[in-house]
């Protein structure tokens, strides 16, 4: 037996509520309502091969609705677990991100925007979209941050003054970052009501075929990176950007569902918003919900990952393409591991074996 097969890779966290429920029930049967994806761009690659496990052998269980609530890479994630095959789904978007190439090491946001609505058609694939809007228990949120006032610069100088001034009033309080930008989620039909979405001027928009890839698109839409969704159908005003500028891990503090709460991260620490990631203080250690499940890499397993750390978007500018894709690749194979020991959870005697309860 080699190290790794003695290295717990998953560290799973629930709040007492969770834990009994759990307990009693097991994770098939739990009362499972929603589902969080956070924002992270290259993270997601780390949770990939466990997304499978999750997409065939836990959502697809389930008889009741669940709400799939995400930002940026996150809604993407939830799009593929929506589909008739999840895990086709999710190793053809595993497949585009992998290989996404580009003309040179500093593209134009035009050319990212446009190799990112590649992926996610070559993901979601012909009818995808109408699976996903249509889907009856599976209830998609995709959320996007609207731009308002002096944000609403799209490029150049405009939008980096309004960013400026995003980044300042959010220091002085996350509040104030509501004079900048507005929730706005693209959302399943039957849904009328989110989760952890207090605050933000929050606008559901109905989710349809037409407006779904905009959406999906806008969510991962990072300022200067790539470009914004000028308008989306459905909704009025904009521009709209990635959503984690508000709801980069979400604060999961106020308007909690009823049941419960399953939060696939890459880390266990929650980052509300885009701007807060340079504010330790508004990065708690945990947040303890009773309702909770978060499941994240164990550091351990961190550890024996190559530079000791899952991918990110960095990789893109430290690193050739052929040195990118052959480390991201080990990133998705060492991802089995999490896959491996989560199938063996939900699949235990012991559903609460190596659970820390919070």
């Amino acid at each position: 037996m080699n190290n790794n097969d003695m290295t717990p890779a998953l560290a799973i966290y629930m709040g007492r509520k969770a834990a009994a429920l759990i307990g009693e029930r097991g994770w098939r049967s739990a009362p499972w309502t929603t589902l969080m994806g956070a924002s992270g761009g290259p993270k997601w690659l780390i949770l990939s091969e466990m997304d499978r496990i999750l997409g065939t052998e836990l959502l697809s269980q389930c008889d009741k609705p669940i709400t799939l609530m995400g930002s940026s890479i996150g809604t993407w994630r939830h799009a593929c677990l929506s589909l008739p095959d999840p895990s086709a789904a999710i190793l053809r978007l595993q497949r585009a991100y992998l290989y996404q190439e580009y003309s040179c090491a500093r593209p134009s946001a035009e050319e990212v925007s446009h190799v990112a609505e590649q992926m996610l058609r070559e993901a979601l694939g012909a009818g995808g979209a109408q699976r996903i809007v249509e889907h009856p228990t599976l209830r998609n949120a995709i959320i996007t941050a609207r731009a308002k006032g002096i944000a609403r610069g799209q490029k150049g100088v405009p939008l980096a003054m309004g960013m400026a001034a995003a980044t300042l009033g959010n220091t002085i309080n996350r509040k104030a970052l509501g004079l900048f930008f507005e929730r706005v989620a693209f959302c399943h039909h039957q849904l009328n009501e989110l989760p952890f979405s207090e605050g933000f001027n929050t606008e559901l928009i109905p989710l349809s075929e037409f407006n779904l890839i905009s959406s999906l698109k806008a969510s991962g839409a990072i300022p200067f990176l790539m470009q914004c969704e000028p308008a989306i159908s459905g909704a009025v005003g904009g521009p709209f950007w990635d959503g984690g500028i508000i709801d980069y891990h979400f604060t999961l503090e106020t308007h909690q569902p009823a049941g419960l709460v399953l939060y696939p991260h890459f880390r266990d620490r929650l980052t509300p918003g885009w701007f807060d990631k340079m504010l330790r203080w508004r990065t708690p250690a945990r947040s303890v919900i009773d309702n909770l499940v978060l499941i994240c890499p164990s550091d351990a397993f961190l550890a024996q990952l190559p530079y000791a750390k899952i991918p990110d978007r960095s990789d893109f500018r430290v690193m050739p393409p052929p040195e990118r894709v052959a480390y991201w690749k080990t990133c998705v194979s060492e991802s089995g591991r999490l896959a491996e020991a989560f199938h063996d959870l939900i699949n235990s005697d012991d559903p609460l074996r190596g659970v820390i309860v919070l």
